[in-house]
């Protein structure tokens, strides 16, 4: 049966720390545009208060999340039980994304001690949250994080990293504006 909460609280929090990863789901206004769901792995989300989380944006192959979240700020975050009791927790919020180029970008980064970059962190207001059964949901054991996106980011000297991502994530699949240069903002 599912069941709506004020607030994460220890229990929630638990289980929200234990899931070695999590999906993230925005969308943008236009009917027309693209639902995008990615999955968020390492431990890469930070709870900064019972309404409150953070989670790096390590970037990929597109930057639809940042687009979407810049536009309109609507996202969830989706928690699914893969081991233990079944359980799927929902945080349905307001989203807002902080570039690592933007001055509020180091304080928040520092939530993330064990990782050198991240292309933004997406800070959430949470607006409700929920859980459902996940009867449905299989049973996995995990085994370990993969490496090969922290050596495909650190290896890199800074600005070429940097340069890189303003280049691969200027815009999202739709044409929304996603990482924009400090000069055109």
């Amino acid at each position: 049966m599912s069941k709506t909460y004020e607030r994460i609280d220890e229990t929630l929090a638990g289980f929200i720390k234990a899931q070695k990863m999590f999906f993230v789901a925005t969308a943008p206004l236009s009917g027309e545009g693209s639902v995008n769901v990615s999955p968020k792995g390492y431990d890469s989300l930070a709870l900064i208060d019972e309404r409150t989380v953070a989670y790096l944006d390590l970037g990929g192959s597109g930057a639809e999340t940042l687009a979407h979240v810049r536009e309109n700020g609507r996202i969830t975050l989706m928690f699914c039980a893969f081991e233990g009791a079944a359980n799927i927790l929902r945080l349905y919020g307001r989203g807002r994304a902080v570039a690592f180029d933007e001055p509020d970008f180091a304080e928040l980064k520092a939530l993330f001690p064990t990782f050198e970059r991240a292309r933004a962190i997406v800070v959430v207001d949470i607006t409700r949250i929920a859980d459902s059964c996940g009867w449905g949901v299989p049973i996995y054991e995990f085994k370990a994080e993969r490496e090969q996106l922290h050596r495909h980011v650190d290896h890199r000297p800074f600005d070429e990293w940097a340069e890189r991502r303003y280049e691969a994530n200027a815009v999202s699949i739709d044409g929304l504006p996603a990482l924009v240069r400090p000069a055109q903002r």
